[in-house]
This record gives C-alpha cells, sequence and structure tokens, in this order.
C-alpha cells in the first residue's frame, strides 16, 4: 500500500518538479545574462582606458598649452591687471550715485559731516581733464601690456619642458631597444668565454670581464628605465593625462635656429625675447606716468552734479526765506594749483623710477645679446659633436660589416663578431645622446630668442 502511495506521489509531483527546475535555469540564465551586460561593458571602458595614446610632437605641444594650468593662471592675473586698468579709467566716465539723508533735525537742518538733510539725493561726477589721473590709467594699461607678455613667457615655458620630454622619451625609448640587443650579444660573449674557459683557452680573468660587461649593460638598463618613468610622468603630467596612461611617441627633430647668422638672431632675440619685450613696457609705463605727474601743474576740470528732495520736517522753512522741495546743481569742478609740494615730490619719484626703467631695459638687451651669442655657438658645438658621433657610428658600422664577412669565411669568431655588435650599439647610444644635447641646445636658443612658438604652430 505505501509503495503504490508514494508511486502515486512520485507520479503527479513529476511536472511540478520538473517545472521548479525549469523556472530556475531560466532565473540563474536570466542573472548570468545581467552580470555579463553589466561587466562587460566595464571591461571594454577599461581596455578603452588603458589603450594608449599616439602623439607626435605638436600634437603634444597643442595639448599640452591647452591643459597647461600655468597658462590658465597667467590668462587670470591678465585679466585682472585688465580689471585694474579699468578700475583706475573709471573715475573719466559718468559716475552717478543715489541714496537718502534722511534725519531729525532740531534747529538749523544740519548732517554729520556737512551738507543738507534731504529725502533723496542723486549725484553725478566724471573727471574730464586731469593730467596725473590720465598718466595712472595709462601706467596701468601697460602693466596689464605686461602681464599679457608674461602669458607669452609662461607659453614658452610649457611648450620648451613639452618638447624636451617628449624628445627624451623618443631617445630613452630606442635606447632601450639598443640595450636589449647588446644584452643578448653580451650573453652570448659570456657563453663563448666559458666555454673556451672550460675547453682551456681561456683564463678565468676573461670570463669576468665577459661578466662585468654583461652586469654594466644590465646596470644601464635599469638607470634607463628610471629615467624612461621619470620622461613619461613628467609628459603626463603637461599634457594632463592620468599617471597609468601610456604614451606613444616618434622621433622627430626641431627646426635648427643655429643656421641663422649671429647677428640675426641678436636682432629676432631683442624684437621677440618676452624678457625684454617686459623691460621696455615697464620703461614706457615709467615714461607715462612721469608725463602725468609733470601735468599735476597743469588744472583740473571735472563734471559735477546733484539733486536733493527735502522735506520741511528739517526747519528749512525757518531758517529760509523761501523753501523749495527740489532743488539741483550743475556745473564744472575747476582747481588750479598754486603751490603743490605734492606734485614737485610726485615728479622727481617718477623721474627716478623712469631713469631706473631705462637702465633695466639696456641691462636685459645686453644680457640678451650675450645670452644668444653664446647659445648660438653652443648649438653649433652640440651639432659638431653629434657630426662626430654619426661618423663613428658609421665607422662601427663598416667595421661590423667588415667582421661579419670575416666570420662567415672563418676567419673571426663569434666572440669578436659580437664585440663588434656591442661598440656599434655603443656607438648609437652616444650619438642619441649627441643628438638631442643638439635639439636641446637649440629648442634653447628658440626660447632665447622669441621663435620658439612660432616653430611649433
Amino acid at each position: 500500500m505505501q509503495r503504490k502511495q508514494k508511486a502515486f506521489y512520485r507520479e503527479h509531483d513529476g511536472p511540478k518538479t520538473q517545472l521548479r527546475r525549469s523556472a530556475r535555469i531560466e532565473g540563474a540564465l536570466t542573472a548570468l545574462l545581467i552580470f555579463a551586460m553589466g561587466v562587460c561593458p566595464a571591461m571594454a571602458q577599461n581596455i578603452e582606458e588603458l589603450a594608449p595614446l599616439r602623439f607626435t610632437l605638436k600634437q603634444a605641444v597643442a595639448t599640452a598649452l591647452q591643459k597647461s594650468r600655468e597658462i590658465s593662471l597667467a590668462r587670470l592675473q591678465y585679466e585682472t591687471s585688465r580689471q585694474e586698468a579699468g578700475l583706475t579709467r573709471s573715475q573719466f566716465l559718468p559716475n552717478l550715485y543715489t541714496g537718502s539723508g534722511v534725519a531729525y533735525t532740531s534747529g538749523f537742518p544740519l548732517l554729520a559731516g556737512g551738507g543738507a538733510p534731504a529725502l533723496f539725493n542723486l549725484t553725478y561726477n566724471q573727471e574730464l581733464f586731469n593730467l596725473p589721473a590720465r598718466g595712472d590709467v595709462r601706467a596701468e594699461e601697460q602693466k596689464a601690456e605686461q602681464q599679457r607678455l608674461t602669458i607669452d613667457a609662461v607659453r614658452d615655458g610649457v611648450i620648451q619642458r613639452t618638447v624636451s620630454a617628449y624628445l627624451e622619451l623618443a631617445k630613452v625609448r630606442r635606447q632601450f631597444e639598443l640595450l636589449r640587443s647588446e644584452r643578448e650579444s653580451a650573453q652570448k660573449i659570456l657563453d663563448y668565454t666559458r666555454q673556451r674557459m672550460q675547453a682551456g683557452y681561456e683564463l678565468p680573468i676573461e670570463v669576468t670581464r665577459a661578466q662585468l660587461t654583461a652586469a654594466q649593460v644590465e646596470q644601464r638598463l635599469a638607470q634607463l628605465e628610471d629615467q624612461e618613468e621619470t620622461a613619461s610622468d613628467q609628459l603626463r603630467l603637461l599634457l594632463g593625462l592620468e599617471p597609468d596612461q601610456t604614451i606613444e611617441v616618434t622621433a622627430e627633430s626641431i627646426p635648427p635656429a643655429a643656421d641663422q647668422t649671429i647677428s640675426n638672431l641678436v636682432e629676432e632675440a631683442l624684437r621677440n625675447n618676452p624678457e625684454v619685450k617686459v623691460a621696455e613696457s615697464e620703461r614706457a609705463a615709467s615714461e607715462l606716468r612721469l608725463k602725468g605727474e609733470r601735468g599735476g601743474y597743469w588744472p583740473t576740470l571735472g563734471l559735477i552734479g546733484q539733486y536733493n528732495l527735502l522735506a520741511k520736517f528739517n526747519n528749512y522753512d525757518q531758517f529760509f526765506n523761501k523753501f523749495q522741495r527740489n532743488n539741483f546743481i550743475v556745473g564744472v569742478d575747476i582747481k588750479i594749483p598754486i603751490f603743490a609740494s605734492r606734485t614737485s615730490a610726485s615728479v622727481a619719484f617718477a623721474q627716478a623710477n623712469l631713469t631706473a626703467s631705462r637702465m633695466q631695459v639696456e641691462s636685459k638687451r645686453a644680457q640678451i645679446s650675450l645670452d644668444v651669442r653664446h647659445k648660438a655657438r653652443q648649438a653649433r658645438e652640440r651639432d659638431t659633436g653629434r657630426e662626430v658621433a654619426r661618423l663613428e657610428l658609421e665607422l662601427a658600422q663598416q667595421n661590423l660589416q667588415v667582421l661579419q664577412s670575416q666570420f662567415q669565411q672563418g676567419r673571426a669568431s663569434i666572440r669578436d663578431l659580437e664585440m663588434a655588435q656591442l661598440d656599434e650599439n655603443e656607438k648609437w647610444l652616444a650619438f642619441l645622446d649627441a643628438d638631442l644635447a643638439r635639439q636641446q641646445a637649440e629648442l634653447d636658443l628658440l626660447r632665447t630668442t622669441g621663435q620658439l612658438a612660432q616653430a611649433f604652430q
């Protein structure tokens, strides 16, 4: 009887159990699908974020200029200087004020500090002719111009650091490739020397010498790894990238500036160098300020106007023959200096500032001229050093070709061949260092002559 009941229950519960199992499987598949839809875009986003970014030299410069906080700060400071000049200029523009001087008076109508109590007042003033104030306005405008020139100097600094970091990174990565090849050659020499020592053809000192060469290669690889990380971090910072973003660069050259004559370079520097322009702008501001202070001996002329709405409860009708509620005045305010000690002192002070500014301009021009001549000679020296390194590399390559031919003829050993390969790699490393030194010298010369931004536009 019990067996029949169990069979009956299994027979009737089977379809329900299958339905429950099917529902569980469908729920698990749905959850898995939702999870995959959420995870896959995240994985794709991470892959996209970690994808390397490739920049040309001009693209890197443009990106650095666009994202530079230093340039943004310099522009804000320039805008502040412009607003400050506008504040000084506002006294020559219409100025209209309104207010009220409602007060209870006992006796004669009088306000604290002078004036008359009024329900409502309107005041207007505007400077028309005031040479000292006009000189201050023009001097402030020159200060704003100096801040604009500072933006150019900051921009040139960003360009120079970006180009230098870019070229450094390209050079280090090229040297990495050469040192990896040099590591293979050093290891082959070490293995070959060990075999010959075991065969009794070499002394142990030769093995030690080969080990030292391999260790030196590893040391230089570690140093280059640190240089690559430093250059990458600096370039990422200038480009506004994430700290783990990979950057791909290409080997490029900057336009040479030392090909011009020194006289032309000096002329370009005196005309375009931001430091010279700032000094000349300061001199112009001092001249304008002195001209304005000398105008202090002349009269000043201003336009004034005032309207007052008066009230009877201030006892005007008790102290004046006639009370009038609406009162206004319009006219000019003229001041004629008769004896102004302050004007004489201001003129003397402005004259001293102008003398100092002129000396500063001459000193800056002489210093820039000296710097350009020195940097032009240095750039040419670096260029000759690069040419020497190129010829040494070419000689090492030709020597390697000779040894390869001798090795194929059985007249040279594998160690001789690998030693020639090591020598060629060393000459390559020296050439890359000399080329970077030459480009950095050209970069410094371009900045001094004020041609840096033009070269990378």
